[in-house]
């Protein structure tokens, strides 16, 4: 696929999960953007020999960067972009191919496709996780100064 087509399919899947589960309607668009702009830092990452697991962190962590900075844009909460957003980086298809070869009796194969999607799924949660880790740390350094200058 082009990256054009991974761009709008990233964002149509971002989008469309903010109408399916009845999110507001006006950050729709923020929402694709969110997960579009995830899904790239991913494909890109990945289609230059990056490991796929350390693919998904920086991605996740651009995700909710992206997410907060929307967030304090238009005063929402955070998790309406973040959770929009890793919905193109949640290994389904991996997971369900896991699950395929356990019902077909093929556990090798079964067991290296399950720790694949495990190790993804905490790889986007450790992505999310570090980015508001810093965000924390950045908060708190702003409030200190500010403290400090007012005394």
């Amino acid at each position: 696929m082009t990256i054009i087509e991974q761009l709008i399919t990233s964002f149509i899947a971002s989008a469309a999960f903010v109408i399916i589960f009845n999110g507001p309607k006006r950050s729709l668009f923020h929402c694709g953007l969110v997960g579009m702009v995830g899904w790239i830092f991913y494909f890109l990452l990945e289609a230059n020999g990056m490991d796929m697991v350390l693919a998904t962190v920086i991605a996740s962590f651009s995700i909710a960067i992206a997410s907060q900075y929307f967030a304090k844009k238009y005063k929402t909460p955070v998790i309406i972009y973040s959770v929009a957003g890793i919905i193109p980086l949640v290994p389904g298809g991996i997971a369900y191919n896991a699950m395929r070869n356990f019902v077909q009796n093929d556990y090798n194969l079964a067991i290296n496709l399950a720790a694949k999607a495990f190790m993804i799924s905490g790889s986007i949660a450790i992505g999310l996780v570090f980015s508001e880790v810093i965000n924390q740390i950045i908060r708190k350094s702003k409030l200190k100064s500010i403290v400090n200058k007012s005394q």
